[in-house]
């Protein structure tokens, strides 16, 4: 099946630009042009990615990313004209998975697509022996990749469930910032250690009580993050 992107910029020369050379590596490609249209499609399909564009007519791309992960996991990479860091983070605050700064070279987005659909088609391949996990009121079901906390589902992002399944199966180890880098993003990642930050700070406030007092994804001060059982 073709891979299905959904390119979202309100300048059509770059999306039509994008499209173009997408549509050469045999990508099926849909566009949208402001954030209302952008959400509205992405209920439609699941997406194996989406570009995403911060600035948009009526809604911007971080409430659009938002928006989608109120139902959806599908891999998000921003487009930005704006390379400070605090715009980064941001975008990951939302939920991306990726950000690339304008101007972009074509080559540039065509890797970037195709490692996060590496990275997140390892992760669906991921077997374990035990496909349900269960610690306390929290339940892990591996292969479809659902977490459900006291019988309600919690949305988790890509990222956000590998960070929270590598570190279930291997309770009581920590892992440091630069290791969960490696291992969830992938050693060709251009981010830095804020990005596991940003990931769990947003992990905790779906899957904790309280996440000032953690239950499950713990910090080890100078050391990193685990899972304690």
């Amino acid at each position: 099946m073709a891979t299905k992107i959904l390119v979202v910029d309100d300048e059509e020369l770059i999306v039509k630009g994008i499209k173009f050379n997408l549509s050469q590596d045999k990508m099926e490609v849909d566009c949208a042009y402001d954030g209302q249209q952008a959400i509205e499609m992405a209920k439609q399909k699941q997406y194996d990615c989406v570009l995403l564009d911060v600035m948009l007519p009526v809604f911007s791309g971080y409430e659009v990313c938002q928006r989608i992960r109120e139902f959806s996991n599908m891999p998000i990479i921003m487009l930005t004209a704006k390379s400070e860091d605090s715009d980064k983070i941001l975008g990951l605050e939302f939920g991306a998975d990726d950000y690339i700064t304008k101007p972009f070279n074509i080559m540039e987005v065509k890797a970037r697509i195709k490692a996060v659909m590496r990275r997140n088609a390892f992760a669906d391949s991921s077997k374990k022996e035990n496909d349900i996990f269960t610690f306390r009121n929290l339940k892990m079901d591996h292969r479809n990749r659902i977490v459900v906390i006291s019988g309600k589902n919690i949305n988790l992002t890509a990222k956000e469930f590998d960070i929270l399944e590598l570190l279930m199966t291997h309770p009581n180890t920590v892992y440091s910032r630069e290791e969960l880098l490696d291992l969830i993003w992938g050693k060709d990642f251009p981010g830095d250690v804020r990005t596991v930050d940003v990931h769990v700070r947003r992990l905790r406030e779906k899957v904790e009580t309280n996440p000032s007092e953690p239950e499950y994804v713990y910090t080890k001060w100078g050391a990193g993050y685990y899972f304690h059982d």
